[in-house]
């Protein structure tokens, strides 16, 4: 990735994080302010996890970067862990999913034409994943829970 990309990606990844923070004023008791350091970090990890997956050779994807980072640097004993998790706290999960959501729908909506040529099986096929992963989900955060004794 050229210098000019990687300053795309991070202009690309303030602007998700501007609408993050709305998205996280209006959803959620926490102030524009307050969710500033942790939308900081997000972009901070984002940003070095999709550039490990530029330069550094083997492959790997720069998601798999940023999850593995994202784990590293919130894993309890790590230094600095407590302050990412205080940060962390104060964003909602609801807020960084409706940027992404709708950057989903748009590139859908760019590329209806193929969306269209792939026929009646794709929808079928999507449902089948969809709901096979919400009751996965369901069943998983069931067990865990009953195991925990939350539930």
């Amino acid at each position: 990735m050229k210098t000019y990309n990687m300053l795309e990606t991070l202009i690309i990844l303030v602007i998700v994080g501007i609408m993050s923070l709305i998205g996280n004023t209006i959803g959620s008791k926490n102030g524009f302010v307050e969710a500033i350091p942790g939308l900081l970090i997000l972009i901070a990890i984002a940003l070095v996890g999709i550039a490990m997956g530029k330069y550094l050779p083997g492959g790997i994807p720069g998601v798999a970067y940023v999850v593995t980072l994202g784990c590293i640097l919130t894993y309890p004993g790590v230094p600095g862990a407590d302050f990412i998790n205080a940060c962390m706290k104060k964003v909602g999960f609801l807020a960084l999913c409706t940027p992404i959501l709708a950057y989903a729908g748009v590139s859908i909506g760019k590329d209806l034409d193929a969306f269209a040529h792939s026929g009646w099986r794709i929808v079928v096929l999507s449902c089948v994943i969809f709901v096979g992963t919400y009751l996965g989900s369901a069943v998983i955060a069931q067990v865990i829970l009953k195991y925990l004794g939350q539930i």
